[in-house]
């Protein structure tokens, strides 16, 4: 009997454990589809020639040119109807923009160009999902950026950053703390696989010793993902622009 109760008790905690595991695996899961919401499109036109689709607070439209309906296809949503075209459109007012939504447009149609002709990708309406899809991923990764670089130009000081500029894809960032005795630029080169990838970067050194060998030993201890660029300047501030102790 004892022996009974003993396996019973070892059984227990073994779907406790699995429970506990299983729970932690759901929260985990549950976070990473919270922080990327692929669902970054809205339609905005469905008719019997063609969809209208926006994107990014409606600075970016996609519209899909379908073909004929097919015969006996009374709401034109065959999964085999042909897509004539796919054009993808900037609304964005860049005068008027700030430059970091100037950058999350520039990466975004980076990526759009980079595979061709969409519309071969696309030939029929069962495709279309896919696309919406693989845009979206896009598009969230580099609005999460815009966002990253707007908390920065804002709360900067707190990292011992000055400025923050942006040239084309490239983002600049001025460093200076009197108590490392160092003032440098540090410039990374954004592209449309943000931030899966680590960012080539380039140092000008103003004053000081800090360059590109002690940036880089900073840089190659922040793991690629979520909030990649915010943890890079948090790291470069911890790490080199503290006070020595």
């Amino acid at each position: 009997l004892c022996r009974e109760l003993s396996d019973l008790e070892t059984q227990s905690e073994q779907m406790l454990a699995e429970m506990n595991q299983l729970q932690e695996e759901e929260k985990n899961c549950r976070e990473i589809v919270e922080r990327y919401n692929f669902m970054e499109w809205e339609i905005t036109e469905w008719s019997e020639q063609r969809a209208v689709f926006s994107f990014l607070y409606d600075s970016i439209e996609l519209t899909v040119v379908f073909g004929p309906p097919i015969d006996g296809d009374v709401f034109g949503e065959d999964p085999s109807r042909k897509i004539v075209s796919l054009d993808f459109e900037s609304l964005l007012d860049e005068e008027n923009a700030p430059p970091s939504s100037c950058l999350v447009q520039r990466l975004i149609f980076q990526f759009i160009g980079s595979r061709g002709c969409w519309q071969e990708k696309c030939p029929t309406l069962n495709y279309l999902p896919q696309v919406l899809h693989d845009v979206s991923l896009v598009v969230s990764r580099c609005k999460v950026l815009g966002e990253e670089i707007e908390f920065l130009e804002r709360w900067g000081g707190k990292f011992n950053l000055l400025k923050v500029d942006i040239d084309d894809t490239k983002v600049k960032l001025l460093f200076s703390a009197s108590t490392a005795f160092a003032k440098f630029e540090l410039t990374l080169s954004l592209a449309a696989n943000y931030p899966s990838a680590p960012l080539p970067f380039t140092v000008r050194k103003q004053i000081g010793n800090i360059g590109e060998e002690e940036i880089a030993a900073v840089l190659s201890s922040v793991p690629v993902g979520y909030h990649y660029l915010r943890r890079t300047v948090s790291l470069i501030h911890q790490n080199l622009l503290q006070d020595p102790r």
